[in-house]
């Protein structure tokens, strides 16, 4: 459970930190923040792999460049299901994923799959 809320948290971060660098992208509230990043979770457990299976000859033939299509469809989604979530637009979308995309890349390096943040130390024989 401590994961889940941890994660949701850091997409609530790279939420927030794409509608201040996005133009087009708002939130009515933080409450619709931390909502929007709960349903892309969903969104992304649910719907993201079954779209992956459905476009993986695309994928495939752009060398992954379609993936940017697939992340902003899916922010899409969640803009277009929860009122108060505003996306102006598909590069909007994709830079918005993008920004959500490297903010999680950036702190999966700390938490680790329980959520619980993972510190690495060297030990030094003397």
């Amino acid at each position: 459970m401590r994961g889940f809320i941890v994660r949701m948290l850091i997409t609530a971060l790279g939420l927030w930190i794409a509608s201040v660098v996005v133009r087009g992208m708002h939130f009515a509230s933080a409450w619709t923040l931390l909502g929007s990043a709960v349903l892309l979770g969903v969104v992304n457990a649910i719907v993201r792999p079954v779209i992956l299976i459905l476009t993986l000859p695309i994928t495939i033939v752009t060398l992954g460049l379609f993936l940017l299509v697939v992340n902003a469809a899916m922010l899409g989604l969640v803009a277009a299901i929860l009122p108060g979530f505003v996306l102006g637009g598909f590069f909007s979308a994709v830079f918005a994923s993008i920004i959500v995309g490297l903010t999680s890349w950036l702190a999966s390096w700390f938490v680790g799959p329980r959520g619980k943040i993972e510190v690495m130390y060297k030990r030094r024989d003397d």
